[in-house]
């Protein structure tokens, strides 16, 4: 198909709630480590990664020739047949969880499903049903998870499932109660007990945070926030879910998981996008205990499928052969620096955050009134198309550039990036 025909088919056979980032809908053809190709052959520095979700490179080659092979011995069975694959997978995983006290894991296709399962397994072990989110957080895309989520714009259908409600989240920038950190003695943290006494039944069964805010646009928070809010939430009777999907597997710098660098040890670790390299892959991994709790039948048709572990596995194998964690500590360290070059250069960008190969700068029009420069976004995602760059934005108001590519790219790439996405905002 041609690309006039493509975007023709797309919308019409696509719901049309599927979103683009751009004016006109970029089409795909190819891809090879850090780049993309259209199917007009321009090729794009990815520094994306289909939504934090290419790991090691497109098309990675050692992990697709491991992926061949499996595709040629056994492609599928259900989870009511034992395979190698998986407990190969999840031995692995049971070995690099923080302080190896997460061991064992329950697969499914998607983060959706994986915190699905993670909530699920929570009200289980506790006996309890409600559930603490976070305020400008995203869980997925199913009805739960959309409870979960705290975006208005991603929350479809107008079904709200009950039990759930949503605690002050640490958005130092924009600070819900005007402080400043560290002066600020995290009151966004001290707030649980509040949340909990006020707006509970003060008996819940989980608390469910990503240890950096994804679609929320990589919220840092400051490092004693997750101290403060588990120990709260432990108090009242409830589990800690640390909601991985986009910041695990070393994308954080220097550890496997994100929640490692703010000291806590989670109940149950929930991972999916970075763990295929864009296989479709969900994780739920709990401490035993915990996992023991989900009593009676289940079953996932896909997951644990055989290929996708063999390919899981292979990214993780990747990842420590070639020591990424690191790589992203120390490349994402000298992308943050470059970015704060641009910071300075131009004050549309209000602030640089984020960690390792995860990165974001949130726009403004005006750095005092922190108004946020929605438009001037849409216009920078386009002339960032135009250069040959790809780039993801999010945030409440859309205003923030999130930036997460492959986790073994090179400085010399982060040189050719920050080069157009300069050249992208002295355009607008």
């Amino acid at each position: 198909m041609k690309k006039d025909e493509i975007i023709l088919a797309q919308k019409e056979f696509i719901f049309p709630a599927v979103f683009h980032y751009y004016k006109e809908p970029l089409v795909i053809d190819h891809a090879k480590n850090q780049f993309v190709c259209d199917i007009d052959g321009k090729q794009y520095l990815d520094f994306f990664g289909g939504i934090v979700t290419v790991s090691v490179g497109h098309c990675n080659e050692e992990v697709n020739a491991k992926v061949r092979r499996q595709m040629d011995k056994l492609q599928h069975v259900s989870t009511c047949f034992a395979n190698e694959p998986q407990v190969a997978l999840a031995k692995k995983l049971a070995s690099i969880t923080p302080q190896k006290k997460l061991t064992k894991s329950f697969f499914t296709n998607s983060g959706t499903e994986a915190n699905e399962t993670a909530i699920l397994t929570a009200r289980c072990f506790t006996g309890n049903s409600e559930v603490i989110a976070l305020r400008h957080s995203y869980h997925g895309r199913s009805a739960l998870a959309m409870s979960l989520t705290a975006h208005s714009s991603w929350k479809l259908g107008g079904v709200t499932n009950p039990g759930i409600v949503h605690a002050v989240n640490a958005y130092c920038y924009r600070c819900p109660f005007g402080l400043t950190y560290p002066s600020c003695d995290v009151k966004c943290a001290q707030d649980m007990e509040e949340t909990i006494r006020t707006t509970t039944s003060g008996k819940i069964a989980a608390f469910i945070a990503e240890p950096i805010q994804g679609v929320g646009g990589f919220i840092t928070p400051p490092k004693e926030y997750f101290k403060i809010t588990t120990d709260i939430v432990r108090k009242y009777g409830g589990l800690f879910i640390s909601d991985e999907v986009q910041t695990a597997w070393g994308r954080t710098g220097g550890k496997w998981f994100g929640i490692e660098h703010w000291g806590v040890e989670p109940d149950m670790i929930t991972s999916a996008k970075g763990l295929g390299n864009g296989a479709p892959v969900g994780l739920t991994i709990a401490r035993p205990e915990v996992a023991d709790s989900l009593k009676g039948l289940t079953i996932s048709t896909f997951g644990g499928n055989p290929v996708t572990m063999t390919q899981a596995k292979a990214v993780l194998d990747f990842i420590d052969e070639n020591d990424l964690k690191t790589n992203s500590a120390v490349v994402g360290e000298y992308m943050r620096d470059k970015f704060l070059e641009l910071q300075k250069k131009y004050p549309l960008i209000g602030e640089v955050r984020g960690m390792g190969l995860l990165q974001a700068l949130e726009l403004v029009r005006d750095p005092k009134t922190k108004e946020p420069a929605t438009k001037e976004i849409a216009a920078l995602m386009e002339r960032t198309r135009e250069n040959g760059i790809l780039v993801g934005k999010g945030g409440l108001y859309g205003n923030v550039l999130r930036i997460s590519p492959p986790m073994n790219i090179s400085k010399s790439d982060v040189d050719e990036f920050i080069q157009r996405l300069d050249k992208s905002l002295s355009e607008i």
